[in-house]
């Protein structure tokens, strides 16, 4: 298994803007973006700086385009990798493409962004051949973040913390929880997926205790189907 072949190189431009996030979370990642605007300055004073990141919580509340926007944000390209597709039989041909990619990453001063993080400890069966062979993969992982060059940007994601090596855990510097909006904050971004629409098109039914992902969804499949009840209607009373 090649696992360039799995990498997306994200070339969309997401700001800070885009992401719906609270005031704390928001706080952090401005500092975060700072830190490694600053990573010359910082280092001369012997201050490190946060580099391994990790994004945990609810899917769909933005995980993902919260690192994009980071990597936006510095000037760097984005390389992601979505580790659930990429465990396979030959757990040592798949630390081996791990170490590959944490290489270029490096070397090109990408952010890499590794989503699932969970399905490293998730993949371990009751054969124990299969379990040694997850907790090499595991260490070789653990061995990868703790080499990571401090100008270079790591960020995971995942929905489930809990499941996750506690060693693993401990390598990241910086955890950020994401959990599902509030009805006020669904409301703000509610207004926000209907403003550039005409009015008529605008009176959607809110849905709530959902993600950000399940309302744009949502929002958009309701003006699509008002669009196209309007556009029926006045082909029928076309002369």
């Amino acid at each position: 298994m090649n696992l360039y072949n799995l990498i997306i190189q994200d070339k969309e431009e997401v700001s800070l803007n885009d992401v719906f996030l609270d005031s704390h979370n928001r706080d952090q990642l401005v500092q975060l973006i700072k830190e490694h605007t600053y990573v010359k300055e910082l280092q001369e004073y012997g201050l490190p700086v946060n580099n391994k990141i990790l994004l945990q919580g609810n899917s769909g509340c933005g995980k993902t385009m919260t690192a994009k926007a980071v990597a936006n944000a510095l000037g760097k390209n984005i390389l992601i990798l979505n580790l659930s597709n990429i465990v396979s039989s030959r757990i040592g041909e798949t630390s081996q493409n791990i170490k590959m990619i944490f290489d270029k990453a490096a070397r090109e001063r990408s952010v890499l962004f590794l989503d699932e993080l969970d399905q490293i400890g998730k993949a371990r069966g009751s054969d124990d051949k299969d379990v040694g062979e997850m907790r090499r993969l595991v260490n070789t992982l653990i061995q990868l973040i703790d080499y990571y060059p401090e100008n270079a940007l790591l960020m995971c994601a995942t929905n489930h913390a809990e499941i996750i090596d506690t060693a693993l855990l401990r390598r990241f510097q910086l955890k950020i929880s994401y959990e599902l909006p509030s009805r006020e904050f669904l409301d703000t971004y509610y207004d926000s997926l209907v403003s550039g629409f005409p009015e008529e098109l605008q009176k959607v039914e809110r849905k709530y205790n959902i993600s950000f992902a399940e309302a744009k969804d949502h929002t958009l499949t309701s003006i699509k189907s008002a669009l196209i009840k309007k556009l029926e209607a006045e082909k029928i009373i076309q002369p």
